[in-house]
Parts: structure tokens; sequence; C-alpha cells
């Protein structure tokens, strides 16, 4: 029989006390490694995750994971790539859901989409000072289309030169329409991170924050970006160019099978 601490843990709770229990309790151990037993392997099976760059994350200390954003489940995969508890922001609406606390004490924390939202800034300085790993993704929303990032927002930025923790420039691919219906589609996902950017030495000031964002961190978002979506062509190649290699050597095994067979002393 479920007890009443497990039936609260599956439903939804207001925003002022997602933030409290973000930041006062933060991520369950205890839950956070079950769900993690259990979800880890299938991502990483049945998406045949490709991670690189993973020396570049922190194995302790503030760090913020700055990656393009395509999926809901960005953060989980993100959170495959280490063994340290990844906080993330998440729309409000998700928060308010039946499952909304289970969210929480797995990382989560609301945030209001469309407009500056103090109380999710608050909890993220709260987390960085609590020495916490933080998933922002800069574009502020998912953009859909494969071939194409978004505009990036300077709120990493600004965080990074607040907190003083590093940004981590990460690109993330094949995570757009994951699903048919309920059913998983067998695709691939790659996960990339670059050096992290140091931002302690910088002044806190709008245009630092927009300056750290757009000709730093954002050109790295780009550059593994568009280095993962030419891996899998480059491979493609590579097992074609290898496959009609391997033709071609049949062909001339053959070829020097039916010469020998028809010397004199074969016969």
């Amino acid at each position: 029989m479920a007890t009443a601490g497990n039936a609260c843990s599956f439903r939804g709770v207001t925003n002022e006390e997602a933030h409290r229990l973000a930041r006062e309790k933060g991520v369950s151990r205890p839950l956070y490694a079950l769900v993690r037993a259990i979800v880890a392997p299938f991502l990483r099976i049945w998406f045949r995750m490709h991670v690189s760059g993973a020396e570049h994350l922190p194995k302790d200390g503030a760090a913020i994971v700055a990656p393009n954003h395509k999926s809901f489940w960005d953060s989980f995969f993100i959170a495959v790539c280490t063994r340290r508890h990844v906080r993330y922001m998440a729309k409000t609406e998700l928060i308010e859901a039946r499952y909304g606390r289970l969210l929480v004490r797995l990382g989560a924390f609301p945030v209001r989409r469309g407009r500056s939202d103090a109380d999710a800034l608050e909890t993220a300085r709260v987390i960085l000072e609590q020495g916490g790993l933080l998933a922002l993704f800069p574009e502020g929303t998912r953009v859909r289309d494969p071939e194409e990032l978004g505009h990036p927002k300077r709120g990493a930025g600004r965080l990074a030169l607040e907190s003083g923790a590093p940004l981590i420039p990460t690109a993330i691919t094949g995570t757009d329409q994951l699903f048919f219906g309920p059913f998983p589609k067998p695709r691939r996902v790659q996960v990339a991170f670059a050096e992290p950017i140091a931002a302690h030495e910088l002044a806190s000031t709008p245009e630092a924050a927009g300056l750290l964002v757009e000709e730093k961190l954002w050109p790295e978002v780009e550059g593994e970006y568009k280095r993962l979506r030419a891996r899998p062509t480059l491979i493609a190649a590579g097992l074609t160019a290898l496959g009609i290699g391997s033709g071609l050597l049949v062909q001339r095994q053959r070829a020097a099978q039916r010469k020998r067979s028809k010397l004199p002393w074969k016969r």
C-alpha cells in the first residue's frame, strides 16, 4: 500500500512550493538513482547514444551546461552523460501537473516562459551557490527544425558572470521527433561537450553577458552541432567506401581463382 508520502510524490505543486523544494531539499538521491538505473540503459541502447567530450564536465563544483534545445527529453540525455545530479528548468505547466513534485525531486524547477522570471533565476543562483550542475538552454525554447538553431538569450551568461561558474558549450542532435505516438523511434542521439568557458574574471554587466553568450558560448555550440550533424554522413560515406572496397577485393579474388583454374598444372 502506498504511503501518504509516496502519494504526495505524484501531485502537482505551486510555483512557490516548487522553488522552495528545489532550493531547500533539491534532488532526492534514492529517487534519482532509481530513475537513472531504469532510464539510462534504455536511452543509451535504444537511441544508440554517442557522447564526446564528457571529460569537460567538472566532477564537482558549480557549472552551467549550455546546450541547444530540440526536445523535452534533452535534459534526460544530458543527465545520462554524467554521474552528477543535473538541475534544470521546466515550464510551469509541467510542474503543476500531477507528476510535478516528482520532477522537482529529479532536479527540475519551474520557469514561466515568455517573460523574465525572477523566481527561476533566484533558484538557479541558489543551485550554483550550492555547487550544483545546472543545465540551461540559451535558446529559451525548443527549436524543432533539425537544421537550425535558435538565437541565444543572455540568461546563461548572466548567471555565469554572477556566480563565477564556467559555461560548458554543449550540442545535442537526434532528439527531435523521438516518438511515433507512444512508441520510441530507433534514432541515434549524439551529445558533445566542448571545453568550459571561464567567466569569473569578467565584469558582471548585461553587455558582458551578451558578449559572453553570443561571441564565446554560442559559436562553440554551433560548431559542435554542425560537427555532430556531419558525423553520421561521414560514417555512412566511410561504410559505403568500405563496402565498395570489399566488393572490389572479392571480385579480384574471384578473378585470381578463375585464372589459376585455367593453368595447365591445375587441370
